[in-house]
């Protein structure tokens, strides 16, 4: 009853779902009004820039608009946000941005039997710049795409949760609290740091002439990697003074995207599909953390959407880009159904 592999969640499932719902409609002799493009890529976990980005602009190079896209993300999730006993489709409506950025601090090399006054050695300047970056993180807030979200699910909530989110003007500041203390919503509240890489010496009784640290931002949207940039720059200027130390982002860092809307026909299509395939389970917009090559596509259209209708509870998270990745059969049956029916209807629109 369970299919095994790396990648049957993480995307293969996807891909043969729709794949099975085009050879379907095709042989039942289905002709659909609106043009229907498939795209698959090979790597879209390094970026997608062999392949969903050179289709895109293929496309733009066509004139070819999009009424919507809808790309993995997102799923569908069964005990997995406190308060909320029935499973939530969790369509993405935007995606973080994302920037890594390169410390170097460089100081005077020397024996380690004579060390600089406190503080002035390379490590020690670094280990307290670090600290400043990772003691005053960006700010975070229940707004946007989480704020949506919770004032989605929060009817259906427990009797806790729901007076807590519909009472965010008086309760507000103690539910932030409580999203801040976990990894999964922090993300959703602000644009994260992580210290992630770090450099300084090579031997014992040396003291190193440089320390290099890497810091990973996943933007939220309404920041900017600009605005974070200047923010480091002058927690480190105001830490080790001005200077004294270089700064610069690593090539190959986005924007974070544009918020699709919940109010436009695309999303409705997509809502009615799942509620209709999967009887049952609520739909709620949110903010997918990690990357996409959805992020090509948005020159050409206004309606980008990252949504897997894969079902996923507490204990199969591990199994992502991990060990026994695995998909139920039940489920990839229930991923046909749904991209059957998202393109019988959505082909057919005027």
């Amino acid at each position: 009853g369970v299919i095994w592999g790396r990648g049957a969640w993480d995307d293969k499932g996807n891909l043969v779902a729709q794949m099975e719902a085009i050879e379907m409609l095709a042989a039942a002799g289905f002709k659909p009004k609106r043009t229907i493009y498939l795209v698959a890529g090979a790597d879209e976990e390094v970026g997608g820039h062999r392949g969903a980005k050179r289709i895109a602009a293929l496309l733009k190079e066509r004139g070819v608009r999009l009424q919507f896209v809808i790309d993995e993300g997102m799923v569908i999730a069964d005990g997995m946000i406190p308060g909320l006993d029935k499973p939530v489709a969790i369509v993405g409506v935007a995606e973080k941005g994302r920037m890594s950025v390169v410390l170097r601090l460089p100081a005077v090399p020397g024996h380690s039997s004579m060390p600089p006054p406190r503080g002035n050695s390379a490590i020690a300047m670094m280990s307290a710049a670090l600290k400043r970056i990772d003691d005053d993180q960006m700010p975070a807030a229940i707004r946007g795409v989480a704020a949506e979200m919770f004032g989605t699910l929060a009817p259906e909530m427990n009797p806790v949760s729901r007076i807590a989110l519909s009472n965010l003007w008086l309760l507000g500041p103690l539910v932030q609290k409580q999203f801040e203390a976990a990894a999964s919503t922090n993300a959703l509240l602000r644009t994260t740091t992580a210290l992630t890489m770090l450099h300084a010496g090579n031997k014992e009784n040396v003291l190193p002439g440089l320390a290099e640290a890497t810091i990973n931002y996943r933007l939220l949207p309404g920041d900017s990697m600009a605005s974070v940039l200047e923010r480091v720059k002058g927690q480190v200027s105001q830490t080790v003074g001005t200077g004294k130390f270089e700064l610069y982002a690593l090539p190959g860092g986005n924007e974070a995207t544009p918020v699709s809307s919940t109010g436009s026909e695309p999303y409705r299509l997509i809502n009615r599909t799942v509620r209709e395939v999967f009887p049952g389970v609520l739909v709620a917009p949110g903010l997918y953390l990690a990357g996409s090559d959805s992020v090509h596509f948005l020159g050409l259209s206004d309606h980008v959407f990252r949504f897997s209708p894969i079902r996923v509870t507490p204990q199969d998270v591990s199994r992502l880009h991990g060990t026994n990745e695995r998909l139920s059969v039940d489920n990839l049956a229930e991923l046909v159904r749904f991209y059957h029916r998202l393109l019988t209807v959505g082909a057919q629109a005027s």
